[in-house]
């Protein structure tokens, strides 16, 4: 006999209720609630089935006892991906590739099994079939590197393979298909993710096997896959970037053996994704010049620096309450921008609409895009061009202050290698830039508050 239990799940972060609710309290959303049948065994406490360590942590262990092993990392042969890794994949390690549908995962995933093929390895696929595997990997040049793959998606099957065979990397495509024949419930449903994402958890700790999963995220959060397996792996990595554009970043969210700053950058191709490890000026491609509403600044991601387009345009509003929309940028900091702005330099921004994009699908977290971003906006409100030469760097305060940034010199730097000789930023970081002023040709103009900075970058005497 099976005891069957109703419950209302979340479909965006997987948050359990007795009863349907409106909103989660769990993560906000609305109507994200759906009912699920979860079947458990009467004697599901003494079952060793897929519980590879049942009945483990009954023991006590001493921990001046115990003998950590260094984290040995190896190479994936994928240079971006090492760099995001923090060096490579960890062995015994759970990894999962979240994302958008089409966006790449199953293409990085064979990718890696593809520059590891030395050693044993294995492919899992439950969404495609041998001969769409074998075509992507004829386009991916690995034809010939013989890849064993299983067509399955029953969990117990995969087990018992990954049990006898052992191998040191393997590649789950998705986990959203696996399911388990314990549980009552569809593939994909919050239960199945979990059940399944537990039993992979245990065997790549018991058995010391590298397993990557691919899980897809969906606008409208009916699969809830990644966001329900994040607190269970070790690494999460997320692909970012727009669907028209051939450019995508890898970054990294959650990492247990190196640091969550970097990011990967990639080029979709025919040939699959290629490394862009010269990036620097790689999203000012197609920056038109001399125009409104477009401005050039600088972030940090990780240790590498990139130059970045802001874009900003400005209409009459038809509403009673104005638009802020953002793309790349998050919108509350648009919506204090434009209120410090309004407050210290007295331009009325009440009655317009305003939309700022950052180009090539960048999501910036930083506040070095801060001036830049209100300088974007004035021009076009002006409806004249900015200082379109000149990368601008600085944090605005509330009190329309513009604040220095960390790493300051290394963009500059960056920027300056990259052929930009004319740089707009804060007063207070004048003594840390002596020495990159010392370059031949380098011009850095020094402000310290919105009007100051407004007043340089329209300057129609001498255009910085």
């Amino acid at each position: 006999m099976a005891k069957v239990k109703t419950l209302y799940v979340c479909g965006d972060c997987g948050h359990e209720t007795s009863g349907w609710l409106g909103r989660c309290p769990s993560c906000g959303a609305w109507n994200s609630f759906r009912a699920e049948e979860e079947t458990k065994p009467v004697n599901a406490g003494t079952r060793t089935g897929s519980w590879l360590m049942a009945g483990e942590g009954t023991e006590l262990v001493d921990l001046s006892g115990v003998s950590a092993r260094p984290e040995e990392k190896e190479k994936t042969g994928i240079p971006e991906l090492d760099r995001v890794l923090g060096g490579g994949l960890v062995k015994g390690s759970l990894l999962l590739l979240g994302g958008d549908p089409g966006i790449g995962k199953s293409t990085l995933a064979l990718s890696i099994l593809g520059h590891n093929h030395k050693g044993e390895i294995l492919y899992v696929s439950g969404e495609e079939s041998p001969a769409q595997i074998s075509m992507r990997a004829a386009r991916l040049g690995f034809q010939d590197r013989g890849i064993p793959l299983l067509a399955s998606t029953r969990l117990s099957s995969i087990e018992k393979v990954l049990t006898e065979g052992r191998p040191r990397i393997a590649v789950i495509d998705s986990i959203q298909t696996v399911y388990s024949d314990e549980i009552g419930s569809a593939p994909g449903s919050v239960a199945q993710v979990r059940e399944a994402g537990m039993a992979f958890l245990r065997l790549a700790k018991a058995l010391d096997i590298t397993i990557i999963l691919t899980g897809h995220v969906t606008k409208e959060g009916s699969i809830a896959g990644p966001r329900v397996l994040e607190h269970m792996v070790d690494t999460v990595l997320y692909f970012e970037g727009e669907k028209d554009s051939p450019l995508r970043i890898l970054r990294s969210v959650k990492n247990r053996f190196a640091a969550t700053d970097e990011i990967g950058i990639f080029e979709m191709t025919g040939r699959g994704l290629i490394s862009v490890e010269e990036a620097t000026g790689l999203f000012l491609d197609g920056k038109p010049e001399n125009v409104p509403g477009s401005a050039v600044s600088a972030v940090l991601e990780g240790s590498r620096p990139l130059l970045v387009e802001i874009q900003a345009l400005t209409v009459k509003s038809n509403y009673g309450s104005p638009i802020r929309m953002s793309q790349g940028l998050d919108r509350s900091r648009l919506i204090m921008l434009m209120a410090a702005a309004e407050k210290k330099t007295g331009i009325d921004l009440s009655a317009m609409d305003a939309y700022v994009n950052v180009t090539g699908g960048m999501k910036i977290k930083e506040t070095s895009v801060d001036l830049a971003v209100l300088a974007a906006l004035l021009s076009s409100v002006r409806d004249e061009p900015a200082a379109a030469d000149a990368v601008i760097v600085g944090e605005v305060g509330l009190t329309g202050e513009i604040r220095s940034v960390a790493r300051m010199s290394e963009s500059l730097e960056e920027a300056f290698r990259a052929g930009w000789t004319r740089f707009i930023v804060p007063a207070s970081a004048q003594a840390k830039l002596r020495r990159f002023e010392k370059n031949k040709d380098v011009k850095v103009y020094y402000v310290s508050e919105l009007n100051e900075a407004f007043d340089l970058i329209f300057s129609k005497e001498e255009r910085p």
